[in-house]
């Protein structure tokens, strides 16, 4: 069992920068592609970054690419998500994602372990 622990959210203007880190449980760390997923509300769940076991590939949605970057530090058993210029529609709840394959998963049904979520609000 893997246990995912988001931290880093919470208010910021239109603009600036918040950093979330994700630190994960467990030995195999270093063999899981990693993933960040946000909920607004009433919405869907989606994809925004996600990284492959070793950081050799990375993949952002559209709406994310130039202004958000994920990173991993298998060391530290920690995946992160640095969020600058971020704007009101990046409100949400993010989740931080685990998948045992290694390779990015971008849908909520692809993830084996889910973090329990952190708040971002991004005020205009």
């Amino acid at each position: 069992q893997v246990q995912l622990v988001e931290s880093g959210g919470g208010l910021v203007q239109a603009g600036g920068s918040l950093r979330l880190s994700c630190a994960a449980s467990g030995r195999t760390f270093a063999s899981y592609a990693m993933g960040w997923f946000r909920q607004a509300p009433g919405k869907e769940r989606e994809f925004v970054a996600g990284i492959d076991w070793n950081g050799g590939n990375l993949d952002y949605v559209d709406s994310v690419k130039g202004r958000f970057t994920i990173s991993r530090d298998n060391a530290k058993n920690t995946v992160y998500l640095q969020m600058n210029s971020l704007r009101p529609e990046d409100t949400a709840v993010y989740y931080c994602a685990a998948n045992i394959l290694g390779v990015i998963i971008t849908t909520p049904s692809g993830v084996d372990y889910w973090g329990q979520g952190t708040q971002v609000t991004v005020s205009s």
